[in-house]
């Protein structure tokens, strides 16, 4: 289908772009890398009067060093941030994840900071950024304010940025110690959403767990944070008995649904299965 009629603009600075969207008012949508916008703008499930389209805003592409915290801007692609090498060597977890987003051309195409925009409880990335304690730099015309991730997702595809709000970057902090970190994601065909996944970062400390982080994909209309199964690791020795008893409370305070791609209780198994898996392999053994 073709979309409905509508105006477009191509700013080339954030400030640029705020004004676009300001002068668009509640009919404007901001284009990151499209891979969301266009396919429902082709349905005519959304008619925007304006699209501001970011693609030459250069200010918000490219991964930098902070001190402590690694700095993503929203307009980088997937395929940028698989490349680059201060996420390989601070945040593995989210290079592991994207690399399980769609296919080749959607990761060429799309952005990091739309897909956290987008909120798609069935994304891989929100979880990732919720168990890294990823925080949001949102820009408006009052300025600049940082949103920490697990206030961020407000419900199924809605997040804390207003209509006339851009996300600009995305700050990881460093983490330090002995850290490991593993994604796993069940879905029924390759290149698929997630049905779940379970984003893990495992601290070990003398030959126990001594922190846990679980971020949980497609348990709820926003990403979770299994926090029973977080509580149940602190402390644990890191063999496979306690890591499977703490799997299975992933599931516990989560409202996964019902679907065509499982049920809830098949969900929630799933969600103790990878946890003991995502553990496991993030724990090292």
């Amino acid at each position: 289908m073709i979309p409905a009629a509508f105006d477009y603009a191509r700013p080339t600075t954030v400030d640029e772009a705020l004004a676009a969207m300001a002068e668009g008012g509640e009919d404007a949508k901001v284009l990151a890398g499209g891979q969301s916008l266009i396919p429902v703008m082709r349905l005519r499930l959304a008619a925007p009067s304006l699209v501001v389209d970011l693609g030459r805003v250069a200010e918000l592409r490219g991964v930098r060093d902070d001190g402590d915290a690694i700095v993503i801007g929203a307009m980088t692609t997937h395929s940028d941030v698989l490349a680059d090498p201060l996420i390989a060597q601070h945040a593995p977890l989210v290079a592991e994840a994207t690399g399980t987003v769609a296919d080749r051309q959607v990761r060429h195409r799309g952005t990091f900071g739309g897909a956290l925009a987008h909120a798609d409880p069935a994304g891989d990335l929100p979880a990732v950024a919720l168990a890294l304690d990823a925080e949001f730099v949102v820009a408006s015309a009052a300025g600049r304010r940082t949103v920490p991730a697990r206030e961020f997702f407000v419900d199924y595809l809605t997040t804390a940025l207003g209509e006339q709000d851009l996300l600009v970057e995305v700050r990881i902090p460093k983490l330090t110690g002995q850290w490991g970190m593993r994604y796993e994601k069940f879905h029924r065909v390759a290149q698929a959403w997630a049905i779940v996944g379970v984003a893990a970062a495992v601290r070990r400390e003398n030959g126990h767990i001594a922190e846990a982080r679980i971020g949980l994909t497609n348990m709820g209309p926003v990403p979770l944070r299994a926090t029973a199964a977080e509580q149940a690791l602190a402390g644990a020795g890191a063999g496979g008995g306690a890591i499977a008893e703490a799997a299975g409370r992933a599931a516990d305070g989560t409202q996964p649904s019902d679907d065509l791609n499982g049920q809830a209780d098949y969900r929630e198994h799933l969600a103790r299965v990878l946890t003991r898996r995502a553990v496991t392999a993030a724990a090292g053994l």
